[in-house]
Parts: C-alpha cells; sequence; structure tokens
C-alpha cells in the first residue's frame, strides 16, 4: 500500500484543488448568501458561511439545502441572530422555503425577497415598517407568516395575486386601518391570523373566502360578523367593537365578544331570535309584496314618459356631454391620494361618439379616469386620426428664433438644437431643429410618419407636439416651451435665483415622469420604448410639474451609448439591439437617484469609487444609516425617513443589473404612489411646491 501511496497522493491533491476551485454553487446564489451572511453581523453560529465566495452546497453550509447546484431552502430559525437579511435575496430565485423566524432581527423586511418562495417566515423578530410590495408579485407563496414583529402602518391592496396562499399570519404587529379589498383574492387562504394589531373598519370582505381559522381578537374592528363567517370551526372575535343592534341581513352580531362569549353562542342566540320572529315575517310577506309589486308598475310608466321626451332632444344631450373638458392628474392617481391637478385637460369632443356609451345626463353618472383609463379611450380613437397640427412656414420660424441665432438657443443634443421662438403675438415656444448631418448614414426614415407618431402621444407628463415644419431641408418640431427648462439644471446647475427642490417636489416629479413612461410602455398600443430618458430630458412647468421630452424620437437613437451619456445606459445596452423597455426603466432608476442624492450618473471630478452613480450607491440603498448620508444636502434633513425608505426600495429594483428582475412602469408608479402618500401630502397639489423660477432665457439642457 505504502508503495502506491505517492502515485496516489498527487491525484487526491488535484481532486480536492479541482472542487475547491469549481464549486458546486450558483454564483448568484453565492454572492447572495455572503451579503446575508455580512448583514446578519457574521455570526459565528452559522458554520460554513462566509462573506466571501465559498460553495454552500458542496460544503453544507448551516441551515442550506440544495438541489443540485442550486440553494433551494434556507432554515435559520431559533438562532439568534442578530443584523438584517441583506440586499440580495432576490437573486436567490430557487429559494422555496425560506426561514429566519424567532431571532432578533430588525431593520425593515426586504424590499428584494426570494421571488419564487411558497414558505415564507420571518415571525418572532424586531422587524418594523411595512410589508414589502415584493411579495404581491410571490404568486407561489403558500405560507406567509410575520407575526410577532414592529411591523406597523396600514395594509396595502396588494393580495391580489396570492392565490395559492393558504395561511397569513400578520398577528401581534402594530398594523392598522381597514383591511384590503384584494383580501377577498385570497381564494386558497384557510388560516388568517389578525390579532393583537389596530385594524379598524369591517370584516365584510372576509366573507367570501373559505376560512377554517379566523383570529381577529384585540384590533378595533366594527360592524357586524358576515353571517357568512359562522361556519368556521375556529374563530375567535374578542375584544373590538362590534355593533350590538338589530344586523342587517346576512349578518350577525357578535353581542358578548368582549367578555369573552362564543361566536357560536352569539349565533345560537340569533337563530333562537329567528325562529320567534319567523311568525311575524310570514304576517308581513303579503303586505310587502303587494307594495313592491305597484312601485315597479308606478316606476315603469315614469320610465315610458321619460323615454319619449328624450327622444327628441338626445342630440342636443349628445353635444353637451361630449363636449365636457374631464381633467387627469399627472403625477397621482386619486383614488389613492386624494390629489386632483386642475391644469390638465383634454377635450372630449375630439373623441368619436359612435363607440362611446352614453348614461343619462345626471351628476351621479360623472366619473373622472384615472391615466391609464383616460389615455387608453384617446389612444384606442386617435390610432387612425389624421395627423392634426399646426404646419408653420419656416419664415415664420426663422423669425421667431434669430434664423436660430445662439441667442436663442436653449439646449443642444444628439439629433439636434432647441431654440426659443418668440412670435409677433408674445407667443414663446420651443422649436427643435432636427440637423440631419448628426445622424448616421444608416438612420432612414420618413419625417412625416415621425411627426404623425408623435401627434398621438397625449398625457399631461409628456412634451406634446403642437406644430412642425418640413420646408427646403428643414425639419423642425414646434413644443410648448417649459419656462422652469429641465431637471438636470435644477439639480445640477443650480444658481442664486434657484432654492433646492424639496422632497416632496422630486418624489411627484418622480411620479409624473414614471407616469409618462408607463403610457408609452403600457397604454400606446404599440408600445412605445423611449431610449432617451435622463434628466435633462425632464422638463419643468412654472409649477414644477414633470414634462418628458425627446418622445417618439427612438428611431434616431441608433446608438444609445452616445445617445444616453455615461452613467445612464442599463448594463445590456452594448448594442442597440439589446435595449428594450426594461432598459428605460434602468434609464429612469438612474433619475430617481439623481433627485436621491443631487449627483450626476456620472461625474469625474469625485473620487474614483464614486464616480459612477449606480456603482457607488447600489449597495447602500437598503443601510438606513449610508442613505441617510446620501441624501442631496440641499434637503437639509427635510424628509419623511419612511418615504426615503421606500424611494430607495424603488430605485434598487429599477437598477437591476438583469432587465427580468426589474419591475414592470406600472408597478413602479404604484410603489411611488405610496411614497406620496407617505409625505402625508393631502392638499392639492401645487399648494406645497418650491417656488424656484429660471428666467425665460434660461439654457440649462432643454430637451
Amino acid at each position: 500500500m505504502a508503495r502506491y501511496f505517492p502515485r496516489v497522493l498527487p491525484l487526491l491533491l488535484f481532486l480536492r484543488l479541482s472542487d475547491l476551485v469549481r464549486g458546486n454553487t450558483d454564483q448568484a446564489d453565492v454572492s447572495a448568501l455572503n451579503v446575508m451572511y455580512s448583514s446578519l453581523n457574521s455570526p459565528p453560529q452559522l458554520t460554513g458561511w462566509s462573506s466571501s465566495g465559498g460553495d454552500p452546497c458542496g460544503n453544507n453550509w448551516k441551515g442550506i439545502k440544495c438541489s443540485g447546484s442550486s440553494v433551494t431552502k434556507i432554515t435559520l430559525s431559533g438562532l439568534q441572530l442578530t443584523g438584517t437579511m441583506g440586499y440580495q435575496l432576490s437573486s436567490l430565485i430557487s429559494v422555496t422555503y425560506f426561514d429566519l423566524s424567532k431571532n432578533n432581527l430588525n431593520g425593515d423586511i426586504p424590499y428584494q425577497l426570494p421571488p419564487n418562495t411558497t414558505h415564507l417566515n420571518l415571525a418572532g423578530n424586531a422587524l418594523t415598517g411595512g410589508i414589502p410590495y415584493s411579495v404581491s408579485q410571490m404568486n407561489h407563496l403558500k405560507y406567509l407568516n410575520l407575526a410577532s414583529n414592529q411591523l406597523s402602518g396600514q395594509l396595502t391592496d396588494m393580495f391580489g395575486e396570492l392565490s395559492s396562499l393558504s395561511l397569513l399570519d400578520l398577528s401581534f404587529n402594530r398594523f392598522s386601518g381597514n383591511l384590503p379589498n384584494s383580501f377577498g383574492s385570497l381564494s386558497s387562504l384557510k388560516t388568517l391570523n389578525l390579532q393583537n394589531n389596530q385594524l379598524s373598519g369591517s370584516v365584510d370582505v372576509l366573507a367570501t373566502l373559505s376560512l377554517e381559522n379566523l383570529n381577529v381578537q384585540n384590533n378595533q374592528f366594527t360592524g357586524w360578523i358576515p353571517n357568512k363567517l359562522k361556519s368556521i370551526n375556529n374563530l375567535k372575535v374578542g375584544g373590538n367593537s362590534w355593533s350590538t343592534g338589530k344586523p342587517p341581513p346576512g349578518m350577525v352580531t357578535a353581542r358578548d365578544n368582549n367578555n369573552g362569549k362564543s361566536h357560536k353562542s352569539s349565533i345560537k342566540d340569533a337563530k333562537d331570535n329567528k325562529v320567534k320572529k319567523g311568525k311575524q315575517h310570514s304576517d308581513l310577506k303579503g303586505a310587502v309584496i303587494a307594495v313592491i309589486l305597484i312601485a315597479v308598475l308606478v316606476v315603469a310608466l315614469i320610465l315610458l314618459a321619460l323615454v319619449k321626451r328624450r327622444s327628441s332632444g338626445s342630440s342636443h344631450y349628445t353635444d353637451e356631454r361630449l363636449s365636457h373638458n374631464r381633467s387627469f392628474s399627472p403625477l397621482a392617481d386619486n383614488k389613492f391620494t386624494g390629489l386632483k391637478d386642475s391644469s390638465s385637460s383634454i377635450d372630449i369632443k375630439a373623441i368619436e361618439t359612435s363607440s362611446m356609451e352614453l348614461k343619462p345626463p345626471a351628476a351621479e353618472t360623472q366619473k373622472t379616469y384615472n391615466d391609464n383609463e383616460f389615455a387608453n379611450k384617446l389612444n384606442s380613437r386617435g390610432s387612425t386620426d389624421p395627423v392634426s397640427l399646426t404646419i408653420y412656414a419656416l419664415a415664420d420660424l426663422q423669425a421667431a428664433t434669430g434664423s436660430f441665432s445662439s441667442s436663442h438657443l436653449l439646449g443642444q443634443g444628439n439629433i439636434g438644437c432647441v431654440y426659443k421662438a418668440k412670435f409677433n403675438d408674445g407667443k414663446v415656444l420651443a422649436v427643435k431643429k432636427i440637423e440631419t448631418s448628426n445622424l448616421s448614414g444608416s438612420c432612414s426614415y420618413d419625417f412625416m410618419e415621425i411627426v404623425s407618431g408623435i401627434s398621438r402621444l397625449h398625457h399631461s407628463n409628456i412634451a406634446e407636439l403642437l406644430g412642425y415644419c418640413s420646408s427646403s431641408g428643414y425639419q423642425l418640431l414646434v413644443y410648448e416651451l417649459q419656462q422652469n427648462g429641465s431637471l438636470h439644471g435644477f439639480l445640477h446647475l443650480s444658481d442664486d435665483y434657484s432654492r433646492p427642490l424639496t422632497w416632496d417636489t422630486r418624489v411627484r416629479i418622480a411620479l409624473g415622469t414614471a407616469r409618462a413612461i408607463e403610457y408609452l410602455h403600457e397604454v400606446c398600443a404599440p408600445s412605445v420604448v423611449h431610449k432617451n430618458i435622463k434628466s435633462s430630458n425632464i422638463l419643468l412647468d412654472t409649477e414644477l410639474n414633470p414634462c418628458l421630452a425627446d418622445c417618439g424620437l427612438v428611431i434616431f437613437f441608433e446608438d444609445t451609448s452616445e445617445n444616453l451619456g455615461p452613467g445612464y445606459n442599463a448594463p445590456e445596452c452594448t448594442k442597440p439591439s439589446a435595449y428594450s423597455m426594461k432598459s428605460d426603466v434602468y434609464s429612469f432608476g438612474v433619475v430617481m437617484l439623481e433627485l436621491l442624492t443631487g449627483r450626476k450618473p456620472y461625474d469625474s471630478s469625485k473620487p474614483k469609487i464614486e464616480q459612477s452613480l449606480v456603482r457607488w450607491a447600489a449597495s447602500q440603498l437598503h443601510d438606513i444609516d449610508a442613505l441617510a448620508q446620501m441624501v442631496d444636502p440641499a434637503l437639509r434633513g427635510l424628509y419623511p425617513p419612511k418615504s426615503l425608505s421606500r424611494f430607495a426600495d424603488v430605485i434598487s429594483l429599477c437598477i437591476q443589473p438583469e432587465p427580468e428582475f426589474r419591475p414592470a412602469m406600472s408597478e413602479v408608479v404604484q410603489s411611488l404612489v405610496r411614497c406620496v402618500q407617505r409625505t402625508s401630502i393631502r392638499k392639492r397639489m401645487g399648494r406645497d411646491r418650491s417656488t424656484s423660477r429660471r428666467s425665460n432665457d434660461s439654457n440649462h439642457g432643454y430637451y
């Protein structure tokens, strides 16, 4: 044996070294667990774990189970762990079981969680904040236990896609407000524990569920318990403020819930009362039926008379109805914030009447559409309409711009310059002069097709085309002038006449811009990729409402790296064909970073480690202390911490290196709406805005 040992030893050493070099675990999983280990303060009880490298599957890290080279199960319950869970959990795409319960974890639940988890247990920690919105996308989730933490705030409407969820435990937290309507979509839910919170309102939304266990004790619920819930075997309702009067049909009261009397006793009492009163009810049935029949007959006669009267006047009504101007908010959905901006309106008279459903002309039928509903109506009817724009004479535009002189120059981009045009009637507009000499030789386009496409983009946060000119080699686009220049100018080229943007204004600028991109991506048919989203293309009106420029000009942006400039390009954009809507999302995330930090996307004057804004900021967005240090000093600490944290969460998702992990813009909008709610703005938009103004001759990066 000793004779063969010298020959075998090198082979064994080689195999061992090759194992160490190769490893058995996917690198994305290794990286996520490295970050998690550091965030948990590198606890010694996690044997085998490391803050850099390692092989969780090959070396049997404590609490880690694998299938092949992928981590599938993380079980770290009751290990006295401290710290947070890290910020790369979304990379653990194969994890289906995630249990960190009964530890001493603190801070907010990370926005990013293992996306395909079916069992998520974080109970028995000291976690704060709310339930991250990413939970709403975990379609395979069956078990969610967040009990016994310090979670607070209102439960948002985020449960609509969790149809597989069978257990939801939010007990022993500090949640408040009404139950969200999306609870009604939890079709597989069997166990719901909400006890010992501060929830209020009714529990009617639970009536459609097939629950087997329900505990709503020690909250602030009111009203009656739906009769449907009486069949639940394990029902606990004590410690609330249930109504004690006669319940409406389908309800039963919990009269003695405060003294411990069971709900089943209440149900029995209700049944006894029903039997006693049954005879009285039967005596009344005949009289009630007779009254109903008479009422129906009278209503039918009245309706017949109204129909005859309306037939002669319907034409006048239709014209009056369709000439009504409706407005929709460019910054926040009314149903979320109660905010409304009346500065933007769309003339419904321009929409064909043939496909509209007309209803009786009364106040009760009046409806305020949100951005998507309204834009969808416009888009569905406008796609075949001819272009209806002002055609400007070249001589008039030359006179208004001083023959496109430098004194009228507002800004310069890849495809041309923008000039201020002052007309004899006092009107001041912006004229974009497309320089064909600047375009790639391979760029072939029909100018009128471009004009037609832009003219059909109608959104209050998108620069609307007013007119055009195509004459003698000139190709000119005419827009409304935005007096406050661009967001880039406000953030990076401030002067003595400027005041810094407030936090509320920054959030609203982000939300308005997100709504514009959402409109392009998800409302327009076909979808429109912008491909040039940057702060210099976000214009600000006199009240600092955002207006996205360069929409519909994607054909000119063949080389995205030159177009966007350093810092805005998504990692996948090494060639134009790789650019997608998710690349727009990345660029928007960079703009949000500018709003958060006040820094440029790329700044060569900074230390090398800080020159790339995304690279510098990404790892700090979930660190509360580091985040506070990143905030634009111009804010002087005047911002709501919760809103700041949510804002950072959205940024983190948008700037994910992999496109598939970035959210759709509709999800970004929903998340930013919650940031607006966090700032507690309840007054009409525009009253609490920064009063910053720029002179009309400002040339800070326009268009």
